[in-house]
C-alpha cells in the first residue's frame, strides 16, 4: 500500500500572488507570518504520514469547494401503498410455501403411520398371533364327566387361554376373540363371541334330543319338549339365529373291546337307522345343527383344537380373499376388444382367441395372426394339406419376436392350435 506524501513546499501560482498583493490591508510582515504558519502545517502534515505509514488523508476542510450531496426524492402516497402490497404479498407467497411444506410433512407422517398400523394390523392377523388373542370357554358341567380332564390337560399343553364360564348354555364349548377398538393411547379391549359352538352330549342327552325332534316331525312341524334338552336349545337358538351349533355325541361308558368288534356309536342308540337320519336331516335342514359322533373324550379334545385353530386363520382369510384377483387386470384385456362396424379390430380379436389357449403368449399369437390374419384362412391352410401330421405342424416353423429374441412356435402349440380349431369333441382336453 503506497504511502502518500505531501510536498514540503507549497507552490504558490501567480493567480495566488496577485491575490495576496490585491489584498487590502494586507501587509509584506503578515504575508511573511502566513507563509510561514502554512510551512508548519505542512510540516506536521508529512510527519503526520510517515509516522502512521497507511494513515488516511485528512478531510477535505469544512469550508471546500465539495459538491453538495442531492436532495432525496419523496415517495408518492401511492408508491408507498404499492410497496407495502409488494412486501405483504412476498409474506403471503412464504407463509403458504411454509404451510405447504408442514402440510406435505404431515401428510407423510401419516402415511407412514397407516402403514405402520396396517403392517400391525396384517401381523396381528396372522393364525399364530391369532390364537393369543382366542379363549375357550367351557360350561363347568362339563368338567364332571368322565375324561374331561383330557381337554383341560391339552390346552394346559398348548398354552392356549381358556377360562369356565357358567352363565352360557348347558355342557357347551364357545369361544370368544379379543379385539382392540380405538387408535393410540385410547385402544381398548373388547371381547367377541364366536358364532361356533359346541354342545357335548352322551348317549341319553341326545335320545333326549331325538325323542324331542320326532314329536316335532309327527305334529307338522309344532315345537313340543319343555322340560327336555331341547327346551334349552331353542331358546338359544330363538336369542341368536347367528350362532352355529354342533352337536358333538361321545359315550359316556366307553367300549373297551378291540376295534373289530366294536359297534358304532349310532347303533346303541336302540333306534331304527332311518329314524335316526331322518332326526339328522331335520336339525341340519332346520335347525342348521350338525351332528358329530365321537367315541371318546380324546376325539373330542382333538375336534375343540382343531376348530380353535380354523377360527384362528379365519381373519387372515377373510383378508386375503376380500382382495381383488391378482390376474384379474384392468384395462383392454378385461373389456376385451371392439370390433368396429367396417370389421375392423376383427385381427385383435382374433389374436386373444388364439391367446386363450394355454401356454400361448402374445408373441406366438402375433406369429399366427400375420401368417394368417382370419381364422378362415387357417382352415383354408389346413383343408389344403393331405396327411394329418402335416397339419399338426403347420404352425410349427414360424418365428415369433420377443424381446429381442426370435423362437419357433413348436409342434406342441402348433397342434394345439389346429385340435382347438378342428375337433367336433367338446369335451376333449387341449393341453
Amino acid at each position: 500500500m503506497s504511502v502518500v506524501r505531501r510536498a514540503k513546499t507549497w507552490e504558490i501560482s501567480e493567480s495566488e500572488d496577485s491575490d495576496a498583493e490585491t489584498k487590502p490591508g494586507l501587509s509584506c510582515d503578515d504575508s511573511r507570518q502566513t507563509a510561514s504558519t502554512e510551512k508548519q502545517e505542512q510540516g506536521s502534515y508529512s510527519s503526520a504520514a510517515n509516522r502512521g505509514g497507511s494513515a488516511a488523508l485528512a478531510p477535505p476542510p469544512a469550508g471546500g469547494s465539495g459538491k453538495p450531496s442531492p436532495a432525496r426524492k419523496r415517495r408518492s402516497k401511492e408508491e408507498i401503498e404499492e410497496d407495502r402490497l409488494k412486501v405483504k404479498e412476498r409474506k403471503e407467497a412464504r407463509e403458504r410455501q411454509r404451510a405447504a411444506r408442514a402440510q406435505e410433512k404431515e401428510e407423510r407422517r401419516q402415511e407412514q403411520q397407516r402403514r405402520r398400523e396396517a403392517a400391525q394390523t396384517l401381523k396381528s392377523l396372522r393364525p399364530e398371533n391369532c390364537l393369543k388373542c382366542i379363549t375357550v370357554c367351557i360350561h363347568p358341567a362339563l368338567l364332571q364327566q368322565d375324561g374331561s380332564d383330557v381337554l383341560l390337560d391339552t390346552l394346559v399343553s398348548l398354552d392356549w387361554k381358556f377360562s369356565i364360564e357358567s352363565d352360557q348354555l348347558v355342557s357347551s364349548i364357545a369361544w370368544t376373540r379379543d379385539l382392540p377398538q380405538g387408535e393410540g393411547a385410547m385402544v381398548a379391549v373388547v371381547e367377541e363371541e364366536e358364532e361356533q359352538v359346541l354342545l357335548v352330549l352322551n348317549l341319553a342327552d341326545f335320545m333326549d334330543v331325538v325323542i324331542s325332534v320326532k314329536r316335532i316331525i309327527h305334529s307338522e312341524g309344532m315345537e313340543t319338549g319343555v322340560g327336555s334338552f331341547w327346551s334349552p336349545l331353542l331358546e338359544f337358538l330363538n336369542r341368536d339365529a347367528k350362532k352355529v351349533v354342533t352337536l358333538l355325541v361321545t359315550d359316556s361308558e366307553p367300549d373297551y373291546r378291540s376295534n373289530a368288534q366294536a359297534v358304532p356309536l349310532q347303533y346303541k342308540l336302540g333306534m331304527d337307522h332311518l329314524d335316526i337320519e331322518e332326526v339328522l336331516v331335520y336339525l341340519q335342514l332346520y335347525k342348521n345343527i350338525s351332528v358329530v359322533f365321537l367315541d371318546s373324550w380324546q376325539e373330542v379334545t382333538d375336534h375343540v383344537c382343531a376348530v380353535t385353530k380354523a377360527l384362528s386363520k379365519r381373519p387372515f382369510k377373510v383378508l386375503t380373499e376380500g382382495a381383488e384377483l391378482p390376474f384379474c387386470v384392468d384395462g383392454s384385456w378385461a373389456s376385451g376388444v371392439r370390433v368396429e362396424k367396417d370389421g375392423s379390430c376383427l385381427i385383435q380379436v382374433w389374436s386373444r382367441q388364439i391367446q386363450q389357449l394355454n401356454r400361448v403368449s402374445p408373441a406366438v399369437a402375433s406369429a399366427v395372426t400375420a401368417s394368417y390374419p382370419s381364422p378362415q384362412l387357417l382352415l383354408q391352410a389346413y383343408n389344403s394339406l393331405r396327411s394329418e401330421e402335416d397339419r399338426k405342424g403347420l404352425l410349427a416353423g414360424l418365428l415369433a419376436k420377443s424381446g429381442g429374441k426370435e423362437r419357433r412356435v413348436g409342434p406342441e402349440i402348433s397342434a394345439r392350435v389346429y385340435r382347438c380349431l378342428t375337433v367336433h369333441n367338446p369335451q376333449l382336453v387341449l393341453d
